[in-house]
């Protein structure tokens, strides 16, 4: 709500009693399909590379800054030198089915002062896309962030030609800002940067639509999900 100030201005609502949100703990988040841990080389590397491995043609690495990693070898000097800081947090995906690593996404640019934290390294495998794991994983992170650490601003950015990756934060119920053009240069190429977010205040509704399509009895005997996940 906008008010105003001695002089007529419209000025922003007071968060006088604001206080610093934590920063996100380097702890397990258990789910129903799956459970989110932070990374370790030497408990995860290995399923890592052989679920991203089986995207032959490097398909899933086009819109990230680095990849695809032509052996273990240095796919582990990558998760050494870069996915081991406070910021971004690394987080692996592992599906409860069958207790493996499918997936990687981060917790990054966290600001504790001004309650804004972003989502991004989103990388899901061939065997993690379109299945349940994968929306929960999103709904977890979330769930950390609003509930569990009272952040205030929940981002998403990608490029904006990366169309399944713009399409997939509105389904997970993020809403469209805008487009930063010449936002930034990544394997030699512009980008144009796609801004999407999530509110504190919008959580409570989406959180209940997550948790009825999460259900169990939202799908059939094949896993088939009868109602679709829309906001």
């Amino acid at each position: 709500m906008f008010k105003k100030n001695n002089i007529g201005q419209s000025i922003g609502a007071s968060l006088s009693e604001w206080k610093n949100c934590p920063v996100p703990p380097k702890q397990s988040i258990n789910g129903q399909y799956c459970k989110l841990e932070p990374l370790s080389i030497s408990e995860h590397s290995e399923q890592l590379f052989e679920a991203f491995v089986d995207d032959s043609d490097g398909h899933n690495w086009t819109y990230l800054a680095y990849g695809p990693f032509i052996d273990l070898s240095s796919f582990c000097d990558w998760l050494k030198d870069s996915c081991l800081k406070d910021d971004p947090q690394f987080q692996v995906i592992i599906d409860k089915t069958n207790n493996k690593a499918l997936g990687m996404a981060s917790y990054l640019r966290i600001k504790p002062n001004v309650g804004v934290i972003e989502v991004g390294h989103i990388h899901y495998s061939n065997k993690m896309q379109r299945t349940r794991v994968a929306t929960e994983a999103m709904y977890l992170m979330m769930a950390r962030v609003f509930d569990d650490l009272g952040y205030r601003r929940y981002e998403w950015k990608c490029d904006a030609l990366n169309k399944k990756s713009c399409l997939a934060a509105l389904r997970f119920g993020f809403t469209f800002e805008g487009i930063f053009r010449q936002a930034t240069i990544y394997k030699g190429r512009n980008r144009d940067t796609a801004w999407y977010s999530i509110i504190d205040s919008e959580w409570p509704a989406i959180k209940k639509k997550y948790e009825f399509w999460l259900n169990p009895q939202n799908f059939d005997k094949t896993g088939k999900q009868l109602n679709s996940l829309i906001f």
